[in-house]
């Protein structure tokens, strides 16, 4: 899938390094649950933390963004759901449409690998990620209130998804 002329493809060992830096480079307590990152890095990739598991986003030759689609637990009563646990794209490259694309690019692999219903969870201050989300279908299914603290301040968890076979909210 091509965005002007960024290109999103399947993520390879290769990759590591380059998701590491963008990882570091683009954390922000708008979307972060975890504390900044911090010397010495570990590798991007791991048992966890497949490369087959990444699209990534590539512009001019860098890799500028990335979404990671998972199947949301190893049951086999929810294998026809697949979660994105992770949308990240470089400042350069904001506004021009990365992550649309990504996001759009994460539901053709889910629907391609069998799934009918994709979620996600995002935190409750990141408006942009949210309006994002709902401009492509997903909706609010449920709210955890302050289920995370910043500096002390609660922040809610915003679990949302939709359908992927044509109908958004929840598959029935």
């Amino acid at each position: 899938m091509r965005v002007s002329e960024t290109y999103i493809r399947g993520a390879g060992a290769g990759d590591d390094e380059a998701l590491g830096a963008l990882d570091r480079d683009t954390w922000s307590p708008l979307h972060a649950v975890l504390p900044p990152p911090v010397p010495p890095y570990g590798p991007f990739f791991d048992e966890r933390h497949r490369a087959e598991d990444y699209l990534v986003a590539v512009c001019e030759g860098a890799v500028v963004g990335y979404v990671r689609v998972v199947p949301p637990t190893p049951l086999a009563s929810n294998a026809h759901v697949r979660q994105i646990q992770g949308l990240v794209v470089a400042e350069s490259v904001r506004g021009r449409g990365v992550a649309r694309a990504l996001l759009r690019a994460a539901m053709d692999r889910a629907r391609a690998d069998g799934a009918v219903r994709i979620t996600l969870r995002v935190l409750g201050h990141n408006a942009p990620a949210r309006a994002l989300y709902a401009s492509e279908g997903f909706a609010v299914e449920g709210v955890l209130p302050g289920e995370f603290l910043f500096d002390g301040v609660p922040v809610d968890d915003v679990l949302m998804g939709r359908s992927l076979t044509g109908r958004t909210g929840t598959a029935h």
